[in-house]
């Protein structure tokens, strides 16, 4: 998907569609298949040398729910431990956006991004805020909140099913295809870890043709269920970033109506 653009600046395009649908969709996990020796992820950090231009600013903002204002009462916030000398057994200060430094519970190397949980009690007077460090999962396990997406590279389409985060992998998959069923007319059952995977300019064949580990030669067997989720397209391609939008449209009524708890993840994968 990315490798088709001539430029890095037009490679980065896509994200600007495709992101923001992830994260008004829900999704947890995003990955990424990893083409060749090729890194994807210099995509969204990669600098122009010659005019000092970072080309993640090109991309919109996103203001998901852990973005928070600065004075935005929240029990988490992410944020980055800063490089400041504290005291022995003292923990860490991290820079959560808020006017000010947050002191965690744990000593940790600085410029790492961190999950913090903060104390119920605060002392309005004191320098810091009070808070412990949390494993990225807890406000949503825990909590309730949407925390946004994390990203995942996969070697091959076989390693998305085998290197799954979750235990049991995924009950619920989907394949996206214009030789798939009827999306208007299938039905999803409830699920706790949902996967959508969706294949580059030449389809998932291309992806399925590419994996040695798999001996199979239609990729509708690999899923759950195979979907065509704009029935009458009235172009002949639709691009991933064009389909992702289309497709997490038409799935959304339905994945609300499977969800089976409130720990429920999607996942997206693009190729």
């Amino acid at each position: 998907m990315l490798q088709s653009k001539l430029t890095t600046d037009l490679r980065l395009y896509p994200s600007t569609q495709i992101l923001p649908v992830c994260l008004n969709s829900g999704v947890d996990l995003i990955q990424l298949k990893v083409h060749g020796q090729s890194n994807l992820i210099n995509t969204y950090v990669e600098l122009l040398p010659d005019k000092g231009i970072c080309l993640e600013s090109l991309l919109n903002p996103l203001d998901s729910p852990h973005h928070m204002r600065i004075d935005e009462e929240s029990d988490y916030r992410e944020g980055v431990v800063v490089d400041r000398p504290t005291k022995q057994n003292k923990g860490s200060f991290v820079d959560c956006g808020m006017r000010k430094e947050v002191q965690i519970d744990k000593q940790l190397q600085p410029g790492l991004r961190v999950t913090v949980r903060l104390s119920k009690t605060q002392n309005p007077e004191g320098k810091a805020y009070k808070g412990v460090v949390v494993a990225p999962h807890v406000p949503r396990s825990e909590g309730g909140y949407y925390w946004g997406y994390s990203v995942r590279l996969a070697s091959c389409l076989s390693a998305v099913f085998t290197e799954s985060p979750f235990k049991g992998g995924y009950d619920l998959t989907i394949g996206t295809s214009e030789r798939g069923s009827n999306a208007d007319q299938a039905s999803l059952t409830p699920f706790k870890h949902l996967l959508v995977v969706f294949g580059g300019l030449q389809g998932l064949e291309a992806s399925l043709d590419a994996d040695q580990k798999l001996d199979v030669t239609d990729p509708s067997v690999l899923f759950d269920l195979y979907l065509n989720t704009c029935p009458g397209q009235g172009s002949r391609t639709i691009r991933t970033e064009e389909a992702i939008l289309i497709s997490m449209a038409a799935l959304r009524p339905k994945i609300t109506a499977a969800v089976s708890s409130s720990s429920a993840s999607l996942e997206a994968l693009m190729f």
